[in-house]
């Protein structure tokens, strides 16, 4: 198997990789967390958990993980067109179309609302990390929400409430109510997605950087 490094972050390094041409030559994402990131052992085992109780067209496809000593690897369907914060932040990506923007919100909100509602899997699932760098890009442009190690799962009969020992998630998404109470429920992740709505509206980065060096 080939593989390339397209991507690193505080959990480790992504690489692409593409079985061999004897088997079906698939290409994927792998996923490689360092065993010093702060994204620890219940933070993969959240995932592979998750993922493996949840099917739809735009959630990412986990195809197999390994856990063996220290070494934590996921492995995924391979997103050609990379995250939306690329596309969205970087200097050197084209601007979007808008009806193509229309159509990644619309698959955002139709992944969001599967996981809330649990339909087809008995669950409801509140993710806690919705952000433009974790919603993905197909070959179609199709959105795909990703990175699931933050998130909580519940019975669907019930408003999913957890609270929460330390606020958890990104800054410049996180809900103001759950910051100030800890109190975990579906209205964190539909905050967060306004937010991403705000960027795909703007291309302005949730948070002003400059701006808060400003005022320091």
């Amino acid at each position: 198997m080939m593989k390339v490094v397209i991507g690193e972050g505080g959990f480790g390094k992504v690489y692409k990789g593409q079985m061999s041409s004897e088997d079906d030559g698939h290409v994927m994402a792998i996923k490689r967390l360092d065993s010093m990131s702060d994204q620890g052992e219940l933070e993969f085992r959240a995932e592979v958990d998750m993922l493996s109780k949840l099917r739809h067209c735009h959630l990412v496809s986990l195809i197999g993980y390994c856990h063996e000593k220290k070494d934590m690897i996921l492995v995924y369907d391979f997103m050609p067109n990379g995250t939306l914060y690329q596309h969205l932040h970087k200097a050197d990506s084209a601007p979007l179309s808008w009806l193509r923007r229309l159509k990644i919100a619309i698959g955002v909100a139709r992944g969001l609302d599967y996981l809330h509602t649990g339909v087809g899997t008995q669950h409801g699932v509140i993710h806690h990390d919705v952000k433009s760098s974790n919603i993905l890009l197909d070959d179609s442009w199709a959105a795909m929400i990703s990175d699931f190690g933050l998130s909580k799962i519940g019975p669907t009969n019930q408003l999913i409430s957890y609270v929460d020992a330390s606020v958890k998630g990104t800054f410049g998404y996180l809900d103001p109510e759950y910051f100030y109470t800890r109190k975990l429920t579906r209205k964190t992740d539909v905050y967060a997605f306004g937010v991403v709505l705000f960027e795909l509206i703007s291309r302005r980065l949730p948070v002003d950087t400059n701006a808060i060096g400003r005022t320091m």
